[in-house]
């Protein structure tokens, strides 16, 4: 889908809404609620300043895993997200780090985020590197 059919526009600015550790994560602090009230916070300093869309991902989830991440990861960001796109009105993308695409995806189907990010993209041809 281009773009211009998601934003109106061909050239977009969207900024970054930065998940706090989630549950399962390391660091998470033992407050889903918090997390979500930043994010919500985040969320509408970004449309208020004026940009086009923004980007919602799991940064404090650290040390990211590879591939897929666990479920807990997962329905946890699917309450973020449904919290942040009742309060902002532009479009949501979703970024499930490092590389989950299908989480990312199925995000998209639950919530009203409208596009994805993956970070690095890799088709394996059968061939490994030497």
């Amino acid at each position: 889908m281009p773009l211009e059919s998601l934003f109106g526009k061909p050239r977009v600015v969207i900024g970054m809404v930065h998940l706090g550790a989630l549950p399962g994560s390391p660091d998470y602090a033992g407050s889903l609620d918090r997390v979500v009230e930043t994010a919500v916070a985040d969320a509408r300093a970004i449309e208020e300043a004026g940009l086009d869309g923004i980007m919602v991902e799991n940064f404090g989830d650290v040390p990211f895993h590879a591939e897929r991440v666990p479920s807990e990861t997962v329905a946890a960001m699917a309450v973020a997200l449904a919290a942040i796109g009742s309060a902002v009105r532009f479009p949501i993308g979703v970024n499930v780090l490092r590389n989950d695409a299908r989480s990312a995806l199925g995000l998209c189907a639950a919530t009203k985020a409208s596009f994805v990010r993956v970070n690095v993209h890799e088709r394996s041809l059968g061939r490994r590197a030497q």
